[in-house]
């Protein structure tokens, strides 16, 4: 039976077909799944009595409790309110709940320095300041500066110290009827990985995220039956957001973890069992070692699903081979933060052992147009890759402070992806690198890494950088940081005698961003100091 008051909210929601209004999802999902249990591998920071195991009546509670907090401490619809505070799912709920006053919600990844965070809050100055939602170690780490000049206020989560806005005695705070924003107003900010230097921040609308749930929709009608769905992306990315939107509304028990070492993911997932998994790359790729576990904790597995970047081959042949269900599939798709998902195609174990990790897949049903369009006078082809431009109602509506750059990446309604890459003749999308990260002389830098991977058990990672002379140089990190015999080397990289002599770094100094793309501009920068 619908609670009386999730009736009553529903009545006053505007076409949600046309928009997607984050801050009301939990309440609507709870409507029609509300017994549906979310499952963690961890505490709320915000919520420490909710527990690991909440059903998503409870979520719906929770999101309207921390709403009424908020609008308690100062919160108004059409500030900003900025969530910067260790990895936690109560990011998504704060979030939530600031958006269900109508403010938005500018996610920032805790990985982020405080000079980094400083221009940030800054970027958002405008009629208003912004209000800052952290907690006590991050509120340590930003000590040297001038909150009071760059923040409206600054509200405290799990014991934030003396001076702050506590979240927690703002508990039964009076009960604040949800705000809804205009379709193409403001609802959500997100940033970009910052690989070259302050990210940006991207703006999404209500209708720029629901147009993204619209190919996943497609896909999520192709599952022959409810499957428990784990999820290891950042809390603060979009791809979260509309994730969370998609399983709640679909009324999928969901696992959310915030303990990515594989021995740990591993216990999680013998206990709960999931039968897709949506991770990053390169999570995939330190769980590897997962397929050889004879307990099997990826026995249950019958969907395997990437959304960030392009992943090795050797993990999607791995990882399906860990799956004990009748045809698995692992689903690859391109996108980036400001343009949403893409293009993208499944691989099953027949043809993962054949599979080219350049092609990132095809236009995806009521998704994206794609193009690739001629850098130079010559035609797009493997050997002369092209921009590859995007065109839907997905793209994000601009970078917040920085509408120039925004448009310099606007050619003639297509949004430039900074990739280079060319079409088959089939279709096929091959995406061989960034713009920014393309070296005189070498095809692609991440089929030299995919071919290399494949041949070297030993290694964990691989990046290919251009050195200080011009010269493209293989950073490796191999497991447990052993060294790697040079014979093994040689041998793995006969074919390719452009490379410069390998450079060994543990993989805990490898710069990353917050999906753990690697930060190869600053990584060629490190090897310029140490060469």
């Amino acid at each position: 039976m619908t609670p009386v008051w999730v009736e009553g909210l529903m009545s006053q929601i505007p076409n949600h077909k046309r928009g997607l209004y984050l801050g009301t999802v939990p309440e609507r999902a709870a409507a029609k799944h509300g017994a549906t249990l979310l499952t963690l591998d961890h505490d709320l920071d915000a919520l420490p009595e909710a527990g690991r195991r909440l059903t998503v009546a409870e979520v719906a509670l929770f999101a309207a409790d921390l709403a009424n907090r908020l609008a308690a401490a100062g919160v108004r619809a059409g500030e900003h309110v900025v969530v910067y505070k260790r990895a936690n799912f109560d990011a998504w709920l704060l979030a939530t709940a600031a958006a269900r006053l109508g403010a938005i919600p500018v996610l920032l990844s805790p990985a982020l320095p405080a000079p980094t965070v400083a221009a940030l809050l800054r970027r958002l100055h405008g009629p208003h300041r912004p209000h800052l939602l952290t907690d006590g170690p991050k509120l340590a780490e930003l000590a040297g500066l001038p909150l009071d000049e760059l923040a409206t206020s600054v509200i405290g989560v799990a014991g934030a110290g003396r001076g702050v806005a506590s979240l927690a005695r703002l508990a039964g705070s009076p009960p604040v009827p949800p705000a809804y924003q205009g379709l193409d107003e403001p609802a959500m900010i997100t940033h970009t990985s910052g690989t070259t230097g302050v990210p940006k921040l991207v703006v999404h609308t209500p209708r720029t995220m629901r147009a993204r749930l619209r190919p996943q929709l497609v896909m999520l009608a192709l599952l022959r039956r409810r499957e428990t769905v784990a999820v290891s992306v950042p809390f603060v990315h979009s791809r979260l957001f509309a994730a969370m939107s998609l399983v709640l509304m679909k009324g999928m028990p969901t696992l959310l973890l915030n303990n990515h070492e594989p021995a740990d993911v591993a216990k999680f997932f013998l206990k709960n069992r999931p039968g897709l998994i949506e991770a990053l790359p390169n999570s995939f790729l330190a769980w590897e070692g997962l397929a050889d576990d004879p307990r099997e904790p990826l026995a249950s597995v019958k969907y395997f699903s990437s959304t960030f970047d392009a992943i090795h081959p050797r993990t999607v042949r791995r990882l399906l081979d860990a799956s004990r269900r009748r045809a698995p599939q692992f689903f690859q798709i391109y996108g980036q933060s400001e343009v949403g998902p893409a293009v993208g195609r499944p691989y099953f174990r027949r043809d993962a052992h054949g599979m080219d990790g350049r092609c990132v897949g095809f236009p995806l049903p009521g998704s994206a147009r794609v193009r690739v369009v001629p850098r130079n006078d010559r035609r797009v082809s493997a050997t002369n890759p092209g921009f590859i431009e995007v065109r839907w109602d997905g793209i994000a509506k601009t970078y917040h402070g920085e509408q120039e750059r925004y448009d310099e990446n606007v050619h003639n309604g297509w949004w430039r992806t900074g990739d280079v890459g060319y079409r088959t003749r089939a279709g096929c999308l091959h995406m061989l690198d960034r713009e920014i990260d393309t070296i005189p002389g070498v095809g692609s830098s991440l089929e030299i890494e995919d071919a290399v991977l494949d041949r070297l058990d030993e290694l964990v990672e691989l990046v290919v950088v251009q050195g200080p002379d011009a010269e493209p140089v293989p950073v490796l990190c191999t497991r447990d940081d052993k060294p790697l015999a040079p014979a093994r080397w040689q041998a793995a990289t006969a074919d390719y005698p452009q490379l410069g002599a390998p450079v060994h770094l543990p993989l805990a100094e490898l710069p990353r961003t917050a999906t753990l793309k690697t930060r190869r501009v600053e990584l060629s920068r490190l090897l310029h100091d140490r060469l």
